[in-house]
């Protein structure tokens, strides 16, 4: 049997607010397989975000393991992680996060210069990536030069050009209306089917949800239950 691409193991984490401790994650367990569509629905404080955070190395776990590709990432070092990040992982923001002074396509080739991509190849790759979202006239704007749902495809260019194996989305459409909102997840969906990559989204959203191949429903830090979609399966977490 395949090996997850993504493995947590009784994952707990515990943050402390004064005095005070909040259980955000209660010893959660969750498998992963390469290619595909996880989304990790539920309220706002639920744990969701915190999971995903924990699961791109951006925050701590208090208790338990979180193994990509093998490694176990709890036990890198900021250096370690930075360059597992780099070769392996692409992220996709709710607010963008795009460098207002730079164009498009600028922001674009951002990650093929940390991979230390050619400059002739990197215009080249991030051209390719923004004419499959849809942006080919677009490229030499600024990010005060476009709307929501194109400064988001820009995103989602700058998150997929560099091919990562695992891409992280959080509430990637939040600040979207719902047309731009139905159009952004069909690219998503689009761009990593074509190039078998995994992708673990966050979402309120059941109307998102329904776009992934497995919904992991995340109430007060558990797991409720584990739905795949399509194969009119349902896992309860155990």
């Amino acid at each position: 049997m395949e090996k997850p691409i993504i493995e947590i193991k009784n994952v707990t984490k515990i943050y402390k607010v004064g005095n005070e401790k909040v259980l955000a994650l209660d010893n959660v367990s969750l498998d992963i397989n390469e290619g595909d569509f996880c989304c990790l629905l539920g309220t706002s404080g639920s744990g969701k975000s915190t999971l995903l955070n924990l699961m791109a190395g951006i925050e701590k776990i208090t208790k338990g393991e979180i193994i990509i590709k093998g490694k176990d990432i709890t036990k890198m070092g900021e250096h370690q992680l930075a360059k597992f990040r780099q070769k392996y992982l692409g992220f996709v923001f709710q607010s963008y996060n795009l460098i207002g002074s730079l164009t498009a396509l600028e922001n674009v080739t951002l990650p093929l210069i940390f991979k230390e991509v050619p400059n002739k190849k990197r215009i080249q790759m991030a051209t390719e990536m923004l004419k499959s979202v849809g942006l080919e006239e677009r490229m030499k704007h600024k990010p005060t030069q476009m709307s929501g749902g194109q400064q988001q495809r820009v995103g989602i260019a700058r998150a997929f050009v560099s091919k990562p194996e695992i891409v992280f989305a959080d509430e990637p459409t939040g600040n979207l209306d719902t047309k731009t909102t139905m159009e952004i997840m069909d690219i998503i969906k689009k761009v990593a089917s074509e190039n078998h990559q995994t992708i673990v989204m966050v979402t309120h959203d059941k109307r998102i949800a329904e776009y992934a191949d497995k919904v992991v429903n995340i109430h007060d830090g558990h797991i409720e239950n584990i739905e795949i979609l399509g194969g009119n399966k349902n896992e309860k977490n155990n």
